[in-house]
């Protein structure tokens, strides 16, 4: 087996592979979307019967939900993320590296946030009420901002580790960091009596969703234009 496919991150898909994935997304999406609009009502039950679940539990455990207040606030919100999406971005203007790629991740992030406001104004669905909340949010609920925003940044951070042909080490160490922080920001939110559990899926959804789109037009439009610095690293 060649070296470079034991430490190199695994390929990226074919673009049949990532077209078929991104239109599953979509539909997901859509679909949920509506059901949420129109207050389905067994998903309002599940909702409601999970979200009743995990806020007693919440009231019960304090010492779990002290903690996971400082991972959504400090650790895995969105401003953070945001935070690190633009360093990413810095660094790729910085090293002169690819100053399109810089542009399509920047407005890729700055499209989901602004995807995400208009569809919590368009659907406008109220956030659980607690006669003992341990937590506090604004705005409407679907989708959860924090999970969108995490999966967003998460999924552009990692497409860039493959483009730089990362080592076996750093992409499963960014891969399993990705994932817990992207199911962790999800349960918090729900633990935390912020967000319906459906509001995470959907968050989970759309941000997966703007990266396939992100990363399926940039292949398609941008080709090639890193290759004379993957050369420069391989002599």
């Amino acid at each position: 087996m060649h070296p470079a496919t034991v430490d190199s991150p695994p390929r990226p898909p074919s673009p049949r592979i990532g077209a078929l994935t991104a239109a599953a997304l979509a539909a997901s999406s859509v679909v949920l979307l509506v059901l949420v609009a129109v207050s389905w009502r067994p998903l309002m039950s599940l909702d409601g019967d999970i979200a009743t679940t995990t806020h007693r539990w919440a009231v019960e455990h304090r010492d779990i939900t002290r903690v996971s207040r400082v991972l959504t606030d400090w650790v895995w919100d969105p401003q953070t993320m945001r935070v690190l999406c633009a360093a990413a971005v810095v660094r790729l203007l910085w090293r002169r590296r690819a100053p399109w790629l810089a542009l399509w991740v920047a407005a890729t992030c700055a499209f989901a946030a602004l995807a995400q406001n208009a569809l919590k104004a368009a659907v406008d669905r109220p956030r659980p009420v607690w006669p003992n909340p341990v937590d506090s949010a604004h705005y409407a609920a679907f989708p959860s901002g924090h999970a969108m925003t995490a999966t967003v940044v998460c999924g552009l951070l990692l497409w860039l580790l493959h483009r730089y042909d990362a080592g076996r080490l750093l992409w499963r160490t960014a891969l399993t960091v990705a994932v817990v922080s992207v199911v962790g920001v999800g349960l918090t939110r729900v633990w935390l009596g912020v967000h319906w559990p459906s509001d995470v899926l959907g968050g989970w959804l759309l941000g997966a969703l703007l990266v396939a789109l992100a990363v399926a037009s940039y292949e398609r439009w941008c080709p090639g234009v890193e290759a004379p610095l993957r050369r420069e690293r391989r002599p």
